[in-house]
Formats: structure tokens, C-alpha cells, sequence
């Protein structure tokens, strides 16, 4: 799938995503992050979510990717996991796409002029009581990032073409909140991606796919 293909999915994508056409896959049984209307996640949190917004930067050149970040070790939450640039929604955010991009100016220098954003997927639940909004955007190739050595360890490229692979992502089990649960994992030579990211490429995958 070439640059300008791919463009055209995911704006497709995104449009359905805002008036709520575009559904999210179906969550593995007892999932450790899941859609918000699902049943896993009423299952997931028993007290009120925490607003958040990540951005999706998918990287539009010659070898298109998903840019990921794996946070530092010391951080509170999350700490060492491969996640998406982002975070917990401020008061002063007038929408997630503002949270958003404003995190991921914050964690690894991305200039907010320079990401095209196209729309959003459908919100998830995390077992740690957030409520995620996922927001995509394209990034041009070549841009040189600036990790916040208080919150990123790396920033990375996860390969459109492994996204695009219906047999990449695996599952695994875990025991939480009294019960083994199942989530995503998906390969990387360097880092462990899963959670709410992976289960969050999970769909992106899925609905290119059927686009």
C-alpha cells in the first residue's frame, strides 16, 4: 500500500470513526483494555474513568509506520510500557486532539504544525481507570524527536506492513482483578507492545484491513 492509498483509508477511517460508523474488534474475552460500550469494560473499572487522549502518529513516507514511545522506568504509572504519545486530558484541553498533541509536544518534541490529524477511533477503557480517546494523525517522514528524559526511553517505529499482518498480533493472559484476562501482544525486535497500544493497533489494523 503506497503513501497516498493508505492516506485515503485511514481519512476514510477517521470520518466514519466521527459519526460513529466504525466499530472497534471485538475485545479477546476478559480483556485487559476494551471498547468503552463493551462488556469488558464495565467489567474492567469500578469507579469513575480518568479522561485521556493519545495520538496515533502514523509516519507517511516510502516505509510508512506507526511512531511509538516507550516510557522511562521511574515514571507512576505505565512505567517501562510501550505507549502512544499522550495523557490524562488537563482542564484547560478543549478537546482531545488538544490533549493530544499537546502530550506528544511535551514527551518527545513533535511540533503540533506538523501532524495532519485526520479524526478518531473508538475510545478504551484501561484496567487502571482511564478512558482513552485515540486520535489519529500523519506525520511526515524524516523529523527529528526529542524524548522528555523525564517520561521517554525511546521512540520507535512499529512497520505498516507488520500492522497490516492479520497474523502478527498474539494473545497472552494475565491474572487481574481476581480473574485471568487476555490481551494483545505484538512483535517487536527491541520492545513488548501490548495493553490498551497494542489492543489500540489491534483495531487500527482491523479497520484498514476491511477498508
Amino acid at each position: 500500500m503506497d503513501a497516498e492509498a493508505l492516506r485515503a483509508r485511514l481519512a476514510g477511517i477517521a470520518g466514519r470513526a466521527d459519526k460513529g460508523d466504525v466499530l472497534a474488534m471485538p475485545a479477546p474475552p476478559g480483556a485487559l483494555a476494551a471498547p468503552v460500550r463493551s462488556d469488558d469494560a464495565v467489567d474492567l473499572v469500578d469507579a469513575d474513568l480518568t479522561p485521556a487522549a493519545v495520538l496515533v502518529p502514523i509516519i507517511l513516507g516510502p516505509a510508512p509506520g506507526i511512531l511509538l514511545t516507550k516510557r522511562t522506568s521511574h515514571l507512576a504509572q505505565h512505567a517501562g510500557q510501550v505507549a502512544f504519545p499522550g495523557g490524562r486530558t488537563d482542564p484547560d484541553d478543549p478537546h482531545p486532539e488538544a490533549t493530544a498533541l499537546r502530550e506528544a509536544e511535551e514527551e518527545i518534541g513533535l511540533d503540533p504544525a506538523r501532524v495532519e490529524l485526520l479524526g478518531r477511533l473508538t475510545d478504551y477503557v484501561t484496567g487502571t481507570g482511564y478512558r482513552i480517546t485515540p486520535v489519529l494523525g500523519l506525520v511526515p517522514p524524516g523529523l527529528d524527536f526529542t524524548p522528555s528524559p523525564d517520561e521517554v526511553e525511546a521512540v520507535f517505529e512499529l512497520p505498516m506492513a507488520v500492522l497490516l499482518d492479520p497474523k502478527a498480533p498474539q494473545q497472552r493472559r494475565a491474572h487481574y482483578r481476581g480473574r485471568w484476562r487476555n490481551f494483545w501482544v505484538w512483535p517487536h525486535p527491541d520492545h513488548y507492545i501490548w495493553g490498551a497500544t497494542a489492543a489500540i493497533l489491534v483495531h487500527l489494523a482491523h479497520v484498514l484491513r476491511a477498508e
